[in-house]
């Protein structure tokens, strides 16, 4: 709506992620260095934690197109399953035929599909977001996942990815297996307030119009107060505050708008 009044070629502040707009704070940089890594490695479990809109998503997304055709990734989102459902899905995303199948069916399927790329030099990845709101029981399927091996590797790489609470989930006394396997935990911290600034006049820049809003320290403050540095709670309030001086017909955004 106000993309023409402040001259943007783009939304600066949408919420869906785009590799165009990606911003590499200091905490983003050090995530995508500990989970490559963790990846190349190939250093167990690997656990990504973050606040929601922290930034999970567009690391992994960013890092998951680096690593270019070296890789075979299945990306599990729907964590709310059952034991069969789970494996169906990571199979499935893996491009296997699931239609029908018992679990064992589907096990033994994936254990000599992980083979067969691992004869052709290919990693397979199995990445599980909104891990989160796995159960125990769905976490331990997960760890017994991570036995499929040969005499030398192991054939899956498994990324956890996930709230704060997860870190909570994987401390109790049950999933202590699990927990000794991961080799790499990196938590993304929210911006800094001078990175707050760096991330609006990024995204203004890359929309079209750095000076749409004049970010200084009294909107800055207020800016970062309220979204607590946390990048998708900064984008939706720019975009709120760009919509309001539009409304009010202003050419940019002041602490008085």
């Amino acid at each position: 709506m106000y993309e023409k009044h402040f001259s943007f070629k783009y939304k600066p502040f949408e919420l869906v992620p785009n590799p165009d707009f990606f911003f590499l704070s200091s905490t983003h940089k050090k995530a995508i260095t500990y989970l490559d890594y963790g990846i190349k490695e190939k250093a167990g479990f690997i656990l990504l934690t973050g606040e929601v809109g922290s930034g999970k998503t567009t690391i992994i997304k960013n890092l998951i197109k680096d690593l270019g055709n070296s890789i075979k990734l299945s990306r599990v989102n729907n964590t709310m399953v059952s034991s069969e459902q789970l494996i169906s899905a990571i199979n499935e995303d893996f491009g296997l035929d699931v239609d029908g199948k018992t679990k064992t069916r589907l096990l033994s399927e994936l254990n000599k599909f992980l083979i067969e790329q691992y004869s052709k030099n290919i990693q397979p990845i199995l990445l599980i977001d909104e891990a989160q709101n796995l159960s125990v029981d769905l976490l331990e399927e997960i760890r017994l996942l991570s036995n499929l091996e040969t005499d030398r590797s192991k054939l899956l790489q498994i990324i956890l990815v996930g709230q704060p609470e997860l870190k909570k989930t994987l401390m109790l006394p049950e999933l202590i297996q699990l927990r000794q396997r991961i080799s790499v935990n990196y938590h993304i911290a929210p911006l800094s307030i001078d990175e707050t600034k760096s991330y609006i006049v990024h995204r203004l820049a890359v929309a079209g119009n750095p000076d749409a809003i004049m970010v200084d320290d009294d909107v800055l403050h207020i800016i970062y107060q309220f979204s607590r540095g946390i990048p998708r709670l900064i984008n939706i309030l720019c975009d709120f505050v760009l919509l309001a001086a539009f409304v009010e017909g202003a050419s940019e955004v002041t602490v008085d708008v």
